[in-house]
């Protein structure tokens, strides 16, 4: 008998049929309250400025190979903290302790802006407030409502843990992961921070989006550095962004000159991706750019003065001594015979790195005048 409680004489078919109904039934009543969990996190993402929401199922393929060669390999750099973790980073399923993680909600957040005018560019993410807190305090009323609504335990992340959060979002249909390894989702490009719930809810998932790139090789062909070295290839010790943020020692002389007027971050993969075409601006307001005085003025701050000035800015994370460092750079490839007396302050001053650095944009502008 198919189904345990068939009678003796019942014939097979008819048992079977059952069987088969009593399994779809089941079915779709999980997948319709699946579905309901999922138009109600939409209203409420949506209410929060979420502009995008998809689920990846877990456990899913992450390229681990891939990416142990990529550490193996130090393209990392110095960011250590990618080499710990690992067991729960290519497997996010094991994220939440005690428990076994069914499904990832992708949440994306449009920050797109034009650059403010002044003689120094900062990227786009950073002009404004710092996103990390906030969109967890967002993200913790979703786990909330799903906790208290439906049930499941809930872990949010907004870039932060061990989770590699542009291939999550890749299988979850929200984007693809371009030539860059930048997220592009179409019909808005590249200008969105990731945020993810990973649940042991089982919810209804998307597909995985199809690569869109074909043959464009415009963020490859742009990079100032070489740090797109092939296709979905990406050196992140040579990467602007890591250069000016995530380094913490004296910038190489082979990426000075690179770094033009990029005083933290660097968007000039993201900027000359075609799908931008669609982007627009961000209707958030905690993105809208920050005051700033000039490079001299920002030069001559001491660490009360910048630690005052940066609160709540995603630059605070660098530090007083780096920043310097990266206005010396900055100043050494836009600055005049004007700030030269600045950049002297600071290669007098006792820091041996600040002075090289303040030393070498002296260099640069003095071979410029």
């Amino acid at each position: 008998m198919w189904l345990t409680g068939c009678a003796a004489e019942a014939k097979e078919p008819d048992c079977f049929y059952f069987a088969v109904t009593s399994n779809r039934v089941y079915l779709s009543s999980v997948l319709n309250k699946g579905q309901q969990i999922l138009e109600t996190l939409r209203a409420e993402a949506q209410a929060l400025g979420f502009h995008g929401l998809a689920v990846a199922a877990v456990p899913l393929a992450l390229r681990g190979a891939y990416y142990q060669e990529w550490i193996a390999a130090g393209k990392h750099g110095t960011m250590s903290w990618m080499e710990r973790n690992n067991d729960r980073r290519l497997h996010p399923e094991r994220l939440i302790a005690g428990a076994e993680a069914k499904s990832i909600i992708v949440l994306a957040l449009n920050y797109y802006q034009p650059d403010p005018d002044r003689n120094y560019r900062i990227a786009k993410y950073a002009l404004g407030d710092d996103y990390h807190n906030f969109m967890l305090r967002r993200l913790k009323r979703l786990c909330r409502i799903l906790r208290d609504e439906y049930g499941g335990e809930q872990r949010p992340y907004v870039d932060t843990g061990p989770l590699l959060e542009k291939p999550i979002a890749e299988a979850a249909g929200l984007g693809w992961q371009g030539k860059s390894t930048i997220l592009i989702e179409p019909k808005r490009g590249t200008w969105s921070f990731l945020a993810n719930i990973v649940t042991t809810l089982e919810l209804p998932t998307g597909e995985k989006s199809k690569d869109r790139c074909g043959t464009c090789t415009r963020c490859l062909d742009v990079c100032p550095t070489r740090a797109i070295t092939a296709p979905y290839q990406l050196d992140a010790s040579k990467c602007i962004s890591y250069l000016t943020i995530e380094h913490d020692g004296a910038i190489p002389l082979e990426f000075r000159e690179a770094i033009g007027d990029r005083l933290y971050g660097c968007d000039e993969c993201l900027d000359v991706c075609p799908w931008n075409k669609w982007a627009v601006p961000t209707e958030e307001a905690k993105f809208a750019p920050r005051e700033l005085p000039s490079l001299c003025e920002m030069l001559a701050w001491d660490e009360a003065t910048f630690t005052q000035r940066m609160q709540g800015s995603p630059m605070r994370r660098l530090k007083w001594r780096r920043f310097r460092r990266n206005i010396c750079v900055v100043l050494g490839n836009v600055g005049s015979a004007e700030d030269q007396s600045a950049l002297q302050s600071v290669a007098a001053g006792g820091d041996a790195l600040l002075a090289e650095h303040a030393n070498w944009a002296i260099e640069q502008i003095q071979s410029r005048c």
